[in-house]
């Protein structure tokens, strides 16, 4: 039981939720880029190296916020915040999965998906964690910038390059980012205040967050257009992506009337999930064959 409950407490370090959503991410990358001819060897080295980076990514974010966690009910059992794990071990964990994930892109699939893979280690760790969440109001659209990466290593695993592909599917999660994390920091406002984290809804009030939101959400309909303009999807990507954007467009917009703010958010944040997750899969299976 006990070692039960240790697995657990690192399983929940790595953050797996997270890890999850950003794997489907990247599969659904090295599939559009393969289109359907796939190199099953480094596409599973390709998931393992990005796994890990994004494993010590997370790790690392854990270490330096473990003090301000303990003042959220949300976050004020992780590992780290409670002492069930040594922040000691939690460091070198980290420094060991990072250089693993590092070893294995840079090795066993590319150089350009290595590269990616620090970048987005060094804007998730340094840009985001360490800089801008305790600083700035701008920490969730620049740390999105990580976030945008697991889908073009993915792609560019298969392609070994940067091209229009990569850049559109970067789009796509760097827009997605913003609306969808700001929708968990509206519902949990209070507590951000509590712990000192400059996040929009904190500095500038829920509907100002709720105005910014609009934005990010209707720029992922041209960017899921082009996508299957430039012929990296198909009809049946292009319907669903643009109805489930639409969908989530006006529950955006209805945002600045409602006055139920945490009830609003916690459908919006479903609804981002749902949609990033759908988009995802239907590109996986829309994926126009060579």
């Amino acid at each position: 039981m006990k070692n039960a409950t240790l697995l657990g407490d690192w399983m929940q370090l790595i953050k797996p939720r997270i890890i999850h959503l950003n794997l489907v991410a990247a599969f659904g990358g090295y599939w559009l880029a393969s289109k359907w001819v796939v190199d099953f060897g480094l596409l599973c080295w390709m998931l393992l190296g990005t796994t890990l980076t994004m494993a010590s990514s997370c790790i690392f974010n854990n270490v330096w916020d473990y003090k301000l966690d303990r003042k959220m009910a949300r976050t004020c059992n992780r590992p780290l915040a409670t002492g069930r794990i040594k922040l000691t071990h939690a460091v070198w964990c980290a420094v060991a999965l990072g250089i693993s994930g590092e070893l294995i892109l840079f090795l066993n699939v590319n150089k350009v998906a290595g590269w990616l893979g620090l970048l987005g280690m060094f804007f998730y760790i340094v840009i985001y964690t360490m800089w801008l969440k305790r600083n700035s109001t701008w920490s969730t659209a620049v740390g999105g910038v990580s976030g945008a990466v697991p889908p073009v290593i993915g792609y560019c695993a298969g392609t070994g390059t940067v091209d229009t592909g990569a850049v559109l599917l970067f789009c796509l999660l760097f827009l997605w980012q913003p609306a969808h994390f700001w929708s968990l920091a509206i519902r949990r406002v209070e507590e951000y205040r509590a712990a000192g984290f400059p996040l929009l809804p904190v500095r500038k009030g829920v509907r100002r967050t709720k105005v910014q939101m609009i934005p990010y959400v209707t720029l992922l309909l041209p960017t899921v257009i082009l996508l299957y303009v430039y012929g990296f999807s198909g009809p049946v990507f292009l319907t669903v992506s643009v109805i489930g954007g639409v969908i989530w467009l006006l529950h955006t917009l209805h945002g600045i009337t409602v006055s139920e703010d945490e009830r609003w958010a916690k459908t919006n944040f479903m609804i981002s999930v749902n949609y990033l997750m759908i988009v995802f899969i239907v590109m996986i299976l829309d994926t126009p064959a060579l």
